[in-house]
């Protein structure tokens, strides 16, 4: 029997504006921009109208055609602040997945962030900021942990078992499975009851990128051709693990490709096959055995060709902006001012560091995904003159906590 989980990461930033040196100490208006076409707003509504409402809507059809078919999300925080700011409608209409009860909800950190690599303690309190958010908003506590961009290793497994997760999901990347397949549930080195879902990428990039490329050799993509594949796992392996953006559907692969067509035809082509059913990660971890420790003592992730760290850390500009926003971390906390800890956490969120990257070559269609700048060294002057004006708040507010 093959077992089929499909998760979606839903995450949109509070994208920094294009904050100039002469805004420092006059303005502390970081993540909005004067341009509509360039506003946090704009681009969640463009993102709600072109995605997020068709799928929620495609997806509820389905859950309610077939009772076997199962979905799960995460959702980061800073989205989830979004959608109840700018798009209440579209969060309802998550409210009503969830509320079918078999549409599950994942952690994460709260703010999309790195904090992980750089302050396990601050990735802590993002992860319980953010279960914290999940059970006020969907009335539900999340079994199941998801790291920003799937980065992943060792050190991560080990605090996330310390969390008290069942399993966490990871990139099913070549060089750390090895011979193995990404078809199996595994377990991270001393914690076998902690399960690690891995993404097979194949799978899952056929759909996210190479659906409407027409120079794909399997061009056009159909839902019972996609499933013949599915089918051919039964026997070689427990489960299919699909994972991606959200924003597959209708946004990077917009609707005039066939991407909500495929998606409606699909759970009822898998559904053919009498030895496939869906699960939801908690439900795999429950159901399915560990077939064996996997040691990932790097960093891994599932950005880029790469799938490492280089889309957001590795060139100056990007170690010099993360270093330095987090050498503020216990004197922003010792204030206790909310909306300076607010800002400064904001500005942990991976998009930002992204914007950065010059790795071009390769990736530059991806990492140009509503980038509001020209060019990688616009994006690192933008968030270098923010944390100035940061550090001068920051200054400000001690001296007179000192007088």
């Amino acid at each position: 029997m093959s077992a089929l989980c499909l998760y979606f990461q839903v995450h949109q930033p509070y994208r920094v504006r294009k904050y100039r040196i002469f805004d420092i100490g006059r303005s502390h208006e970081y993540f909005s921009d004067s341009s509509p076409r360039l506003s946090n707003k704009t681009i969640l509504n463009k993102v709600s109208e072109k995605c997020y409402l068709p799928t929620n809507n495609t997806l509820l059809r389905l859950l309610k055609k077939h009772p076997q078919f199962k979905i799960s999300f995460s959702l980061s925080g800073v989205l989830l602040d979004q959608l109840q700011e700018f798009a209440p409608a579209v969060l309802d209409s998550f409210k009503k997945l969830v509320g079918t009860g078999r549409a599950e909800i994942l952690c994460e950190t709260y703010f999309h962030s790195l904090s992980f690599i750089y302050s396990p303690v601050e990735f802590t309190r993002q992860v319980n900021l953010h279960k914290a958010k999940i059970k006020s908003v969907f009335g539900l506590t999340p079994l199941v942990f998801r790291n920003t961009e799937l980065i992943y290793s060792n050190s991560l497994a080990e605090r996330i078992a310390k969390l008290r997760f069942k399993a966490v999901l990871a990139e099913g990347a070549d060089n750390i499975l090895g011979w193995r397949s990404p078809n199996y549930l595994y377990h991270p080195p001393g914690h076998p009851k902690l399960k690690l879902l891995l993404k097979n990428y194949r799978l899952s990039d056929d759909i996210a990128f190479r659906f409407s490329d027409k120079s794909w050799s399997q061009y056009p993509l159909t839902a019972p051709k996609f499933a013949s594949w599915v089918n051919a796992v039964n026997g070689g392996g427990d489960i299919v693990n699909l994972f991606m953006d959200y924003e597959t559907f209708g946004e990077h692969q917009w609707a005039d490709t066939g991407i909500f067509e495929f998606m409606d035809h699909l759970p009822g082509e898998i559904l053919k096959h009498q030895d496939n059913y869906f699960v939801t990660p908690s439900q795999a971890a429950d159901k399915l055995p560990s077939r064996g420790e996997l040691d990932v003592p790097f960093y891994v992730s599932w950005a880029d060709v790469e799938r490492d760290l280089s889309a957001w850390t590795g060139n100056p500009m990007q170690d010099d902006a993360l270093s330095k926003l987090y050498a503020l971390e216990k004197l922003v906390l010792r204030t206790k001012d909310s909306e300076l800890i607010a800002d400064w956490r904001r500005l942990q969120t991976s998009d930002h560091f992204y914007y950065m990257c010059t790795k071009w070559f390769s990736d530059g269609d991806v990492h140009k995904y509503f980038n509001p700048y020209d060019s990688p060294y616009e994006a690192f002057i933008s968030f270098m003159n923010v944390l100035s004006d940061l550090k001068l708040r920051l200054s400000t507010k001690i001296s007179k906590s000192e007088n």
